[in-house]
């Protein structure tokens, strides 16, 4: 299930389901029961389990539950926040089926607790959270008592993933049809704990009226795209990249990224160089081609080649007042373009004059790689935006390219709305060059014929595949090594290789 759903849309999915005639108590029954199950498989029988629950529908799912714990054979004791009159309907029913005790809701009331269940706020919530609601999620964490969430840990707001002041930091989290791009984006995901999406009877056709435009970056999402190798093929059939390498002294993120092209497949794979830096270049690469050119003239007779199927122009670029000509030799040419690094930064002062080139280029593609640092000097107005996935859209919408901006939730989006959420980078993936391997990575996939956002979205999960499959301690130039063995288990996964 790789859709993922803002609020809104969940909210349009059960309208939907309801429209179809799926009875809404008939769902919020099944979502209890889902909790319960998922608390059964985690915590002993016998607990004692305290049900916070909300004055909405996730509050009715809490009764629910709390109803299914009694009778699997927990403790189960329950409060609300608010009154039991003033519940909506479906949550007023259950209220009415659980016939035991109703508490009101204070931080004394965790006395004895051994369980949270966390249902005061679920997708609704769009203000911060205040007053008994944020002491219990103080008291909750103090007393480091497990927390399993309904729908969204309360505090998270379930779209953009932002914090609403404080939030539990559950150790579970049960979701409901399909994952919300808030369980993904930072820093929601790192209050969600694990999240599993239950069935509660939206039948999967919903989907069909919503048509999201998010999804999680998975090979399930892109690997049918992926270029497939055949047995009659040759090196041309399977693109040439050419990587733009900086000056003398700043050569080596170049290498770095063509190395890591002409792994990922690329049948050739060139580095562009300045006279100055040429032995440089040539002493360090074998398989890969080095070719000097002089000034972005030059750079342009190299690029008029029409076998040059993917150009790459950023890493280890410098400061130097060229690039931005350097740049603009790059998206003359017909090539798919991919921009990073010192590329992006060159457009600081002026960056519609950039964004004009990149439209004035289609249908020749462009993808873009900014981290946030560099995101922020050329989107400087999308800057205080909160939501990661709406910044990344909205600046490839302005831009007119596919960006991917990179952190640990990389958001891959495409000039019409697609975007795909990252979740597979782990930490030791921070380090110096690794941005470069992954440019590269885009580079080779989109020389072999990839559309740019497949390539995007396919080079970023690779990238964090790679760094999984080697551990703590990885630096940028173990990265290019570790490509056959990930290709070999796409291979398995959706036959890339004839």
């Amino acid at each position: 299930m790789l859709e993922l759903l803002t609020a809104e849309e969940m909210s349009r999915a059960e309208k939907l389901a309801a429209d179809a005639g799926i009875s809404t108590l008939t769902m919020m029954e099944n979502a209890g029961r889902a909790v319960c199950e998922e608390v059964v498989r985690r915590y002993p029988r016998g607990s004692r389990v305290a049900v916070l629950c909300g004055p909405g529908n996730n509050g009715g799912d809490g009764f629910v539950c709390a109803r299914y714990l009694r009778e699997r054979g927990y403790h189960v004791r329950l409060a609300l926040l608010g009154r039991r009159e003033d519940l909506p309907r479906d949550p007023k029913e259950m209220a009415r089926r659980w016939d035991e005790g109703i508490e009101p809701m204070t931080p004394q009331f965790l006395d004895g607790a051994q369980i949270v269940v966390d249902a005061i706020y679920g997708t609704g919530l769009r203000d911060d959270m205040s007053g008994i609601a944020a002491q219990l999620v103080e008291e909750v964490t103090s007393r480091a008592l497990p927390v399993v969430s309904i729908d969204v840990p309360s505090g998270i707001d379930a779209t953009k993933g932002t914090v609403h002041g404080v939030a539990f930091k559950a150790a579970s989290t049960v979701t409901f049809f399909r994952r919300k791009t808030g369980h993904v984006l930072l820093p929601g995901r790192l209050y969600c704990g694990d999240v599993r999406a239950a069935d509660i009877g939206i039948p999967q056709t919903v989907l069909e009226d919503i048509a999201p435009g998010s999804f999680a970056n998975d090979p399930d999402f892109w690997l049918r795209f992926f270029p497939k190798l055949k047995i009659d093929a040759h090196k041309y059939d399977r693109g040439h990249a050419v990587v733009v390498s900086g000056p003398m002294e700043r050569t080596g993120a170049a290498r770095i990224a063509a190395r890591t092209a002409l792994r990922a497949g690329s049948g050739l794979v060139t580095v562009a160089t300045s006279k100055s830096a040429f032995y440089i270049n040539a002493s360090q690469l074998t398989a890969v081609m080095v070719e000097p050119y002089e000034g972005p003239a030059g750079l342009s007779e190299i690029l008029a080649d029409t076998r040059i199927t993917s150009v790459l122009i950023g890493p280890g670029a410098g400061t130097d007042p060229e690039v931005k000509d350097l740049v603009a030799s790059v998206l003359a040419s017909q090539a798919t373009a991919v921009l990073d690094a010192e590329a992006i930064t060159a457009f600081s002062e002026a960056p519609a004059e950039l964004f004009d080139q990149i439209k004035g280029r289609l249908p020749a593609l462009t993808i873009v790689t900014p981290h946030e640092g560099e995101f922020k000097r050329v989107f400087p107005g999308l800057a205080e935006e909160p939501s990661k996935l709406e910044r990344a859209r909205r600046a490839a919408e302005m831009s007119g390219a596919v960006i991917i901006l990179k952190g640990a939730d990389t958001v891959v989006a495409h000039p019409g709305s697609l975007a795909a959420v990252n979740e597979n980078a782990p930490p030791w993936l921070a380090t110096a060059g690794s941005g470069d391997a992954l440019a590269g990575l885009v580079t080779g996939l989109a020389a072999q014929g990839m559309a740019a956002f497949d390539a995007a979205a396919a080079a970023v999960w690779i990238h964090g595949e790679l760094a999984q499959s080697f551990g703590p301690g990885l630096i940028a130039d173990d990265l290019a090594d570790l490509l056959p063995g990930v290709l070999q288990r796409l291979d398995k996964r959706g036959k890339i290789y004839s």
